[in-house]
């Protein structure tokens, strides 16, 4: 089997389960050798700010020589971004060997009626090949809500981390924060350590308490009072932490554009401070080291200066509302104009009032996804702001109408213009290869 039939395999497979539940997972984990019992991880969940979060952690692990391994979902570059150790995404021959090693595995339980889905499978992939080039720490990403997904059923962690909680996956989640918070929470495990990130919607706070005291885990609350900004611009932020026991105060710079982006920096930062509380050795210049070198594309990434091109994957409202402020702070003197598509099983009429108005003009496009919500109908529902709108079916005659755009905005008025990127995270990833291919 090469990597594209193992691709093709994986793509295959049920995206969602017929039911929910863990036993499916922990049966095909426990078939395969356990390979979880091997590793130790660090359990990230939330709606918001996982990807950046689980980015700045294992950076600075990195830099302090573990051998780290990092699990995210979805993927924006490429399939295999989904699974890293120490910055390298797996080899492609190594992925092909671990899925024909499983595969006979999967068919046996599928024989016995027990079907394991596409997220399932590369979970089992990405812990197989963890333990077997024995990483010290995994820095772990949920798929979907936590009490339930697949990755819950790992056992206890270094640390669990709840991060942005706003409403999304309403349908399988809940209609409510608090009720999402709660299955959030299901990867709290008994006798750990917690720790929230503090700038929550109401009631959240309660439950994540709640469920730390139930479990016996000491709950660290990320406070965004031991962030303070004192300098940004396109290319990141440079800010101060501050200690809540000691009150010593270090400075740090994220490559990362947004008052949201600090209070991630902060609950890494505080989660960091957990691990050194429990006997994990990380010194205060891997911290400064590794968070300027965190990378995560799709997050407010600058692509282009001339004009300003800004690519993110905001796609719910938690995620449009906190890029709009990036967007009002930075590009405040430009002229903007928006290249946008979602997936229809948003919250797309909530998410975008955050961002449409800011613009001069949209040119949406369809995301290739089977849940895309089509250019002309999410066109429908931008034209309601009584913004310029146009819908476009290829990615690339969008952009080059965004650019034609914008570079006429400027020409006609002699203002800066920003062509801005944001939707489903499928949509930057494609959009993504477009610009960076047309820049050459």
């Amino acid at each position: 089997m090469n990597y594209e039939e193992a691709v093709r395999y994986i793509e295959s497979l049920l995206v969602f389960g017929s039911r929910p539940g863990l036993e499916r997972i922990r049966e095909l984990i426990e078939r395969i050798g356990s390979p979880d019992r091997r590793l130790k991880f660090i359990h990230v969940a939330g709606t918001n700010g996982k990807g950046s979060v689980c980015a700045m952690l294992s950076s600075v692990l990195r830099e302090q020589g573990y051998r780290t391994g990092l699990f995210i979902s979805p993927y924006v570059l490429e399939f295999r971004e989904r699974f890293q150790i120490n910055g390298e995404m797996i080899p492609h021959e190594t992925l092909a060997q671990i899925v024909e090693q499983l595969i006979p595995v999967v068919q046996a339980m599928k024989d016995e009626g027990k079907i394991i889905t596409e997220f399932e499978f590369v979970l089992a992939v990405a812990l197989t090949w963890y333990a077997q080039e024995q990483c010290d720490i995994v820095v772990l990403e949920t798929g979907m809500g936590g009490r339930f997904d697949a990755t819950n059923i790992i056992t206890t962690p270094l640390a669990s981390v709840i991060m942005s909680i706003s409403l999304d996956h309403t349908a399988i989640l809940g209609d409510t924060c608090e009720k999402i918070a709660f299955e959030k929470c299901g990867i709290i495990k008994p006798d750990g350590h917690t720790v929230v990130y503090g700038d929550q919607p109401e009631g959240v706070l309660e439950v994540v308490r709640a469920a730390a005291s139930e479990r016996r885990n000491t709950l660290t609350i990320a406070s965004p009072d031991c962030v303070e900004k004192r300098h940004t611009d396109l290319h990141g932020s440079d800010f101060t932490f501050r200690d809540p026991d000691t009150s010593i105060t270090q400075e740090y710079h994220i490559p990362f554009l947004g008052d949201y982006q600090l209070n991630n920096a902060a609950a890494a930062l505080f989660t960091l401070r957990t691990l050194r509380q429990n006997g994990l050795v990380i010194s205060e210049e891997a911290i400064r080291s590794g968070l300027a070198k965190a990378f995560f594309p799709a997050r407010s990434e600058l692509l282009g200066e001339a004009p300003v091109i800004l690519l993110d994957g905001a796609h719910n409202p938690g995620g449009t509302k906190a890029f709009s402020a990036v967007v009002k702070e930075h590009l405040a003197h430009y002229h903007k104009v928006a290249v946008c598509g979602m997936l229809a099983d948003k919250d797309v009429r909530q998410a975008l009032r955050y961002l449409i108005p800011l613009f001069d003009s949209v040119m949406t496009v369809s995301p290739q996804n089977p849940r895309a919500m089509s250019s002309e109908e999410l066109a429908s529902i931008v034209s309601e702001y009584h913004v310029p709108t146009e819908a476009f079916q290829d990615y690339s005659a969008a952009y080059e109408n965004a650019l034609q755009e914008a570079r006429k905005l400027t020409a006609e008025t002699g203002k800066p213009s920003a062509i801005v990127v944001f939707g489903s995270l499928y949509l930057a990833s494609d959009m993504r290869k477009v610009i960076l291919t047309a820049k050459g």
